[in-house]
């Protein structure tokens, strides 16, 4: 399992820059303005290739579409789009309560307009173009239980295309 902004923050860490959404989302921009949209995906693919296990991965926290060009080069690389209504992915943020997360709704729809292209470069922040270019989506809006039958009802999918 890895996410773009475990990457995104290790490389926040080497460069002393306090971990806050808005520097993670400003590193991870600059650094795709530099190396191009797929950099950060780039990277985790090098640290699966030098684990050399053959397994299934899950890649989280994909924010531009160059990201997700990048990944289709693997092989068997399915795109899975999760969502969920504002509101809801706000009582999460909350609850899951990370330091870098907002705290208020303001701060929340600031952030989440970001992460959807709202004023940002191309090599911005996409999740809406990431989200449409997805081979599955899974609406999230409900409990735990219902969730996981939804993912395994995708997996079910995904193993009968390899």
């Amino acid at each position: 399992y890895y996410t773009i902004s475990m990457i995104v923050r290790e490389e926040a860490a080497k460069r002393g820059i306090q971990i806050t959404r808005k520097n993670l989302q400003d590193l991870g921009n600059e650094i795709r303005e530099k190396e191009g949209g797929g950099a950060w995906a780039k990277r985790i693919v090098e640290k699966i290739k030098r684990e050399k296990e053959e397994k299934d991965y899950i890649i989280d926290g994909i924010r531009n579409p160059g990201e997700v060009k990048e990944l289709r080069k693997l092989p068997n690389f399915f795109l899975i789009a999760v969502d969920a209504p504002q509101k809801i992915r706000f009582e999460r943020v909350l609850k899951r309560a990370k330091p870098s997360d907002p705290k208020t709704w303001e701060g929340f729809l600031e952030i989440d307009e970001r992460d959807f292209g709202k004023n940002e470069p191309e090599w911005g922040q996409q999740v809406g173009e990431c989200m449409e270019m997805a081979d599955f989506y899974i609406m999230n809006d409900s409990d735990i239980d219902t969730f996981k039958r939804k993912i395994r009802e995708v997996y079910d999918k995904i193993k009968f295309e390899r």
